[in-house]
């Protein structure tokens, strides 16, 4: 029987962290940092792990060659990648300035701007790689008329 919460003891309220494993740690980070405006908020050099502030939620990097990294297996790969993709919800969503940020730094986006559903609605997304092969995706705000329907 559910309860006010649905059918667990529990209700998930967000994201809490995701964990990418990389090939280069200091690259990797300096792209969060740098491209995403993510920042370090705790280094575990012991695991080869650093966590990042993304918003209210961590994006935490294990070097595929420190301690931790080493018992997950081989990096990520085109044929094996982590994840399919990583989508951070951001504001204001510029594409001009985003594409122009994105240029400055020497990211090409992976397409045009396209609308998709997410958490929120569906809204404008911008695909990028990380420096690993990882998809991330720019999310912006719902169109005023979106709804958050689930089919």
């Amino acid at each position: 029987m559910p309860n006010e919460r649905g059918w667990t003891a529990f209700a998930i309220e967000r994201l809490d962290h995701v964990v990418l494993r990389v090939r280069d740690l200091a690259a990797s980070v300096a792209f969060y940092e740098t491209v995403l405006g993510c920042r370090v908020a705790r280094r575990r050099d012991d695991l080869g792990l650093v966590h990042l502030r993304a918003g209210t939620s961590m994006i935490d990097l294990v070097a595929v060659n420190g301690s931790l990294g080493r018992a997950g297996g081989s990096a990520a790969a085109a044929s094996g990648r982590n994840m399919d993709h990583l989508c951070l919800r951001v504001e204001p969503f510029d594409a001009a300035a985003l594409l122009d940020h994105l240029r400055r730094h020497g990211i090409a986006p992976k397409g045009d701007v396209q609308i998709n559903f997410g958490a929120e609605g569906e809204g404008p997304s911008l695909y990028l790689d990380d420096p690993d092969g990882n998809v991330i995706e720019l999310k912006g705000p719902p169109a005023p008329d979106s709804q958050r329907t689930e089919r």
